[in-house]
């Protein structure tokens, strides 16, 4: 057996991280839900579509994500799109439960744009380090780490630029202003704490 099979992840461990992550980016969502922000990623996308149709968040994210399944599974392999699938089902779950679990009466924005973006990028951190993601725009930036060496954390930071940029279209100015200083915090998480080749699990 070689090294790297010595200090790949099992099966519980992977399930157990999966869920631990999706529950940081849960919180992460229901704080800026409650102060009205965007986050990037598909989950920015669902975001803006919640905003302007008040439909429900929870199942417009899971909805949009299903098309990037075929994606994942033709190029990152049905273990990547199980994971994956199953990030974006319990993240829906939870975003559609924690509200009724916690009960936050007030919080201010600064804070929660600060903390929800620290627990929305770590739950990203630990998803990307089991081979998983939550779908759209994280599956394209894991596979172009893996197959063209550029880092995951700069590429979806690029494309939280441009998801946030269009919540000018449904948020006020200073929401806007939040939401980028949310994606920068987010986005830093990723691009000082994952290196590819720096970490060894898999």
């Amino acid at each position: 057996m070689s090294h790297l099979e010595n200090i790949k992840h099992s099966v519980w461990e992977d399930a157990f991280a999966l869920i631990n992550a999706t529950l940081f980016v849960g919180f992460g969502v229901v704080l800026y839900k409650d102060v009205g922000l965007l986050s990037g990623g598909t989950v920015g996308v669902a975001f803006l579509l919640h905003y302007l149709t008040h439909w429900n968040f929870s199942v417009i994210f899971f909805v949009i994500n299903l098309p990037f399944y075929w994606m994942a599974w033709q190029k990152m392999g049905h273990e990547f799109t199980i994971k994956t699938f199953c990030a974006v089902a319990m993240l829906s779950l939870w975003t559609a439960y924690i509200p009724d679990w916690v009960d936050i009466s007030q919080v201010n924005p600064l804070f929660a744009t600060v903390v929800g973006g620290l627990m929305i990028g770590g739950g990203f951190l630990m998803l990307i380090r089991h081979k998983s993601s939550l779908g759209g725009v994280g599956i394209v930036a894991i596979y172009l780490q893996q197959t063209r060496g550029w880092r995951a954390g700069k590429l979806q930071m690029g494309f939280d630029v441009v998801i946030v940029a269009l919540a000018f279209i449904a948020a006020s100015p200073d929401k806007v202003a939040y939401s980028i200083l949310g994606a920068v915090v987010m986005n830093l998480v990723l691009a000082i704490n994952h290196r590819q080749g720096r970490y060894l699990g898999m």
